[in-house]
């Protein structure tokens, strides 16, 4: 990191001075106070024990530096000045410590049971000199009006609603504390409220010097972030701290930058979501898997960052980059430059993706596959639509899913694709991504459920290549697709594979399985295919030479199938399957006669 920090112990009682008064406050992207009265009793115990409760992380600030931030005041406190100081770790605790312990307003906290109270604090003077108490069951908690009540609100427990009561029960308040005079006048009246007692006098000598000094006097280690420090850095920093609360987000920290210009972009963000989510809705009823759900907020900082370095880039300025580094340097006048147009690019994403038969967020082999996806869409806009053109995004598409390149950090593919599918369009080489895609022909018996990205690849391919349901011969469009409950089901039904004791690596490979509509698969049940074949006919649910039709649609041998033939089946399919992905991905697949898939599939598949 190229700012410079400093480390020191800080007394509580100047932080909680500068925070009433503003010069200490919060940046926006923090998240609002949510400790409940346990904990905050708990921490409270901490102090006036003089235990640790960790370090505060702070970071200079001004409106003139180089980090602009929306901020706002600690919860309780009133200030409406600029800052000083901002908190980056430690909010919780200083809220806590500031409401109970400051703030003359009661604490507004929750139950253990998440309901919303509102508490006084106080200290058992008695109990905090018991040696053989835990401090915490001093820490004493009272609601608004200062009344704890038992049997349903009939009977008072404790009342320390009056000075005088607060006397009597030996209940010192904790939100004096800092404030000497306010001290001074209560432990004045306090012995006059006792006859100037000198047991008493002497229980409250050992009690203030026990207690209250050490809560008067506590520091907590400060680390302070100089005012130069780079966005990223504060964002890592956030995220090592905080590792017990909400991450960080970019979209948090720009969202901040940005409301320092006054605007919302939070707000902006979940307009265009919505605008998203309803252009890639295949039905009402489909919205919560409407494919462009999948789209996060710094999914779409990023392709924005990602379009305007291209642009950048191609009129001579730096390299293509949008890394979390370059995300953060994202201004609000580029936001509103492209947000329009990539939006737009992302529609015409999800519709590309609906054309290769990807219908829903579930079936989406690479979420972030989408963001460079979009970008290409808003930079070529209507040359986009060109057969050649088109071709060859689904080329590169397909080699991104076969090739498994999108399943790791992306950040430098999708600016090598970008730069390189934009080349490669206008006449260049072919981009890195099409270049290094492999498909290894065993990868089929490794391909077990949905959880992999070639797996789901394969099944839109088949759905791509036309396939049609058994029974009805309905083509499995978008809306087919969800009306009939379509999911992927064994070819060879397990039940019949257990049966004859086939090899499961094979028989719950993606080889034997395929889209159906779910009122299909009931009707297939654990039969083997010759049956449910013969009771499909039988039934005259559809005729021998249309049913044939249905089940080749599938890339299948109709054959085998009516044999029972698994094997054969097997082998044929694979094959099929890998002529699929060759088709789709443009480039041939290799190996097809290699040691490897000898062995796995007992024979070659060249």
């Amino acid at each position: 990191m190229s700012s410079t920090f400093k480390s020191n112990d800080t007394a509580i009682a100047d932080i909680l001075k500068n925070i009433e008064h503003g010069q200490i406050q919060l940046p926006d992207f923090q998240r609002g106070w949510v400790w409940d009265n346990h904990r905050i009793k708990a921490l409270i115990a901490s102090v006036s024990n003089a235990y640790p409760v960790g370090a505060l992380m702070f970071l200079e600030f001004s409106n003139n530096s180089e980090i602009r931030f929306k901020y706002r005041p600690f919860t309780g406190a009133t200030a409406i000045n600029s800052p000083e100081t901002l908190v980056l770790d430690g909010q919780q605790r200083m809220t806590s410590i500031f409401n109970s312990l400051y703030s003359r307003k009661p604490v507004q906290t929750r139950t253990e049971k998440n309901k919303e109270v509102y508490r006084y604090y106080y200290l058992d003077i008695e109990k905090s000199l018991n040696s053989t108490t835990d401090r915490v069951e001093a820490v004493i908690s009272v609601p608004e009006d200062k009344i704890i009540r038992t049997n349903f609100g009939r009977d008072i427990e404790l009342d320390l609603s009056t000075r005088d009561k607060e006397f009597a029960n030996k209940m010192f308040p904790l939100n004096i504390v800092y404030d000497s005079i306010e001290c001074m006048m209560w432990m004045s009246e306090y012995q006059k409220f006792h006859a100037y007692d000198p047991i008493v006098f002497q229980q409250y000598v050992e009690f203030n010097k026990e207690v209250i000094v050490p809560i008067q006097t506590y520091k907590v280690p400060v680390i302070t972030l100089g005012k130069n420090t780079p966005k990223d850095a504060v964002c890592q920093v956030f995220e090592n701290v905080n590792t017990g609360g909400v991450s960080l987000t970019v979209f948090e920290l720009v969202t901040a930058t940005f409301a320092a210009d006054n605007f919302e972009l939070r707000k902006d963000w979940e307009k265009r979501k919505e605008k998203m989510v309803d252009a890639s809705a295949l039905s009402f009823a489909n919205r919560d898997q409407a494919l462009l759900k999948i789209v996060s907020s710094s999914d779409f900082l990023t392709a924005i960052t990602l379009l305007e370095r291209y642009y950048v880039k191609k009129n001579g300025g730096e390299a293509i980059s949008c890394k979390k580094r370059d995300v953060l340097k994202l201004t609000l006048d580029i936001y509103v430059k492209h947000a329009d147009e990539l939006l737009e690019g992302f529609i015409q994403a999800a519709k590309f993706m609906k054309e290769q038969r990807i219908f829903t967020a579930r079936d989406l082999p690479y979420s972030t596959q989408l963001i460079p996806l979009s970008v290409m869409f808003t930079i070529l806009k209507g040359k986009a639509h060109d057969s050649a053109v088109k071709q060859k995004i689904s080329s590169w598409y397909w080699c991104g899913v076969f090739g498994e390149m999108y399943g790791g950090a992306n950040e430098t593919r999708f600016a090598t694709d970008v730069l390189g599918m934009m080349d490669w369009i206008a006449g260049g080489k072919e981009p890195d991504t099409i270049q290094r895609a492999y498909f290894q022909p065993t990868r089929l018996l490794s391909l077990q459920s949905r959880l992999s990205a070639a797996y789901k690849g394969i099944m839109a391919l088949i759905l791509k290549e036309g396939c049609l349901d058994f029974i009805t011969g309905s083509a499995m469009d978008f809306t087919k697709f969800l009306d009939e409950g379509t999911d992927i089901h064994h070819i060879f039904p397990r039940k019949f594979c257990e049966e004859h004791g086939l090899e499961k690596r094979k028989w719950n490979s993606i080889v034997n399985k395929t889209p159906l509509f779910a009122k299909t698969n009931r009707s297939i049940g654990g039969s083997a295919p010759s049956k449910y074949i013969g009771k499909i006919i039988k039934e005259k649910q559809a005729t021998e030479t249309d049913l044939n039709n249905y089940l080749a649609s599938h890339l299948m041998s109709v054959e085998d199938l009516k044999k029972d033939d698994f094997d054969e089946f097997f082998i044929k399919r694979a094959k099929s399957l890998l002529d699929l992905i060759s088709n789709a991905m443009g480039k041939p697949i290799s190996n097809l006669d290699g040691e490897d898939v000898v062995k796995g599939f007992g024979v070659t598949l060249d």
